[in-house]
């Protein structure tokens, strides 16, 4: 009798956890898995022992992993602005597997818009044109580090107003120069308070000359927010902010026609939709 009951108890248990098995299997998922020009999407492997992975390339760029639970890990990729529609494919090597996920990039036209204004507001004099050569040396230089996660959870909007003018939208000034647009602006009155996307670092508080009063912020993973023509900047190059901190207030320096913020997203150095990565589940 007591052999029987024995028996009965591990058969009892044996079926009462089938499912270790699946919940250990390794899995990649990407979303989202249908993505436009300058979309961010979300690479999670689970089921996985590794505590940490190679960085992933995909269109020509690295993207880092990081920590998102017990056999889980986590990057944000993008695509692109001038990627190519199709059907892509994304490798990853986890230990000795090999595990390979399709993206699908859609195409996707951005809109134009076209400016008349005078000439010096269009064409740089040689002076400033190479001030502007000098601040975009100092950016990429900016741009090129790594570092470790410091986003918390999901993105958030700096400002919540109406948006004026759209991610990827053609600039066409005086029928000559042409300007595409790699952030969003978002309408607001001067002086509102403008903040953190996320939990990041301060690496850029100063004045640019299209940007005018600038602040940068680093995110982690390469990952980093750019919030341009405040009035006033509150923040210090090197500080710690967490998200929802105030770093400026709405204003209309640098190159501007009036009170917005320019809300700009680099992931891995490439100009992203800020709207998709604020609408990723993180």
């Amino acid at each position: 009798m007591r052999k029987h009951s024995i028996f009965f108890f591990f058969m009892m248990v044996f079926f009462a956890f089938p499912a270790c098995k699946s919940i250990l299997a390794l899995e990649v998922t990407v979303s989202p898995q249908e993505v436009i020009p300058g979309d961010a999407f979300v690479i999670k492997v689970t089921g996985t022992k590794a505590l940490k992975l190679s960085p992933v390339s995909f269109m020509g760029k690295k993207f880092y992993f990081s920590r998102c639970g017990k056999g889980c890990l986590r990057a944000v990729g993008a695509v692109g602005m001038d990627a190519k529609s199709g059907d892509y494919t994304l490798k990853l090597k986890i230990g000795k597997k090999r595990k390979c996920v399709k993206i699908v990039v859609n195409p996707f036209n951005f809109p134009t818009m076209e400016f008349s204004l005078p000439e010096d507001k269009v064409f740089l004099s040689t002076e400033n044109l190479k001030r502007v050569k000098k601040e975009e040396r100092k950016l990429r230089s900016v741009f090129r580090k790594v570092n470790r996660r410091l986003w918390e959870g999901d993105f958030i909007l700096p400002l919540e107003h109406e948006i004026s003018s759209l991610f990827g939208t053609k600039r066409i000034f005086n029928e000559k120069r042409i300007s595409l647009h790699r952030g969003m602006d978002i309408r607001g009155e001067e002086g509102e308070e403008i903040r953190a996307s996320n939990r990041g670092r301060v690496i850029f508080a100063g004045e640019l000359f299209f940007g005018g009063n600038t602040v940068i912020l680093d995110h982690g993973q390469g990952i980093c927010t750019l919030y341009m023509h405040l009035s006033e900047i509150h923040v210090r190059s090197g500080e710690m902010v967490s998200k929802g901190n105030i770093v400026g207030l709405v204003g209309s320096s640098g190159r501007s026609s009036g009170p917005h913020l320019h809300f700009g997203v680099k992931v891995m150095n490439i100009n992203i939709n800020p709207l998709s990565l604020i609408e990723l589940d993180l």
